[in-house]
């Protein structure tokens, strides 16, 4: 008979969840499948029919890891709020939950830092779906006048290069008191006024938005 799909779905969580424990103790790199099919108390050949390999494990962790932040992305790319704003919401709203998960627990965040590096084509996928969203916010902008005389994909480039603070989780952690909510809105207004080919031949700059 068939397993539930519920009995799965709670044995691929508590799977997951002794894959935390251990790479919080050993790290991404030292644990092998054996050694998490003895942490959870099944053969290794049962734990290959939940996660056929590691990178299958660690595409489930990172999964859990972006759900929440796609889930914002996604809901900010529709909204009807003025782009201004929606840029802003973009960063800030995904670095207070950054920011939460490494003061509950900086040693398990490391650990999934250097999980996704070693299992870096299989987040690839989320980072490039974020890209998809941002640039989606940005052509927005430039409809509405900004980034006068650069291509979407340049201003896609340059936006990715000066936010890493507030989304590249690496960087984060060496930067975690600089990067906050009232520092983002400085940055995001700059680029949004000052981000154009040619400062001297444009004319007619979009207002600086201020939220309220």
């Amino acid at each position: 008979m068939p397993r539930p799909e519920t009995d799965i779905a709670a044995t691929r969580a508590r799977i997951i969840a002794a894959a935390d424990k251990m790479i919080e103790e050993r790290g991404a790199i030292s644990f092998t499948m054996s050694d998490l099919a003895t942490a959870v108390g099944m053969s290794p050949s049962n734990l290959y029919r939940f996660f056929e390999n590691k990178d299958a494990l660690a595409e489930a962790m990172a999964g859990e890891w972006f759900a929440e932040l796609l889930a914002i992305m996604e809901e900010l790319v529709s909204a009807d709020m003025p782009v201004e704003e929606k840029l802003y919401q973009f960063f800030a709203r995904r670095v207070v939950i950054k920011r939460a998960r490494y003061e509950e627990d900086p040693e398990l965040f490391e650990s999934y830092m250097e999980l996704g590096n070693e299992h870096f084509d299989v987040i690839k996928g989320y980072v490039d779906l974020a890209d998809h969203y941002m640039a989606s916010i940005l052509a927005e902008a430039m409809d509405k006048g900004y980034f006068k005389g650069l291509d979407l994909d340049t201003v896609v480039s340059l936006v990715n290069t000066m936010m890493q603070p507030f989304c590249n989780p690496q960087l984060m952690m060496q930067m975690m008191h600089l990067a906050t909510e009232d520092r983002l809105r400085i940055v995001i207004n700059t680029i949004l006024t000052g981000l154009q080919a040619n400062s001297e031949t444009v004319s007619a700059k979009p207002e600086l938005y201020v939220a309220s």
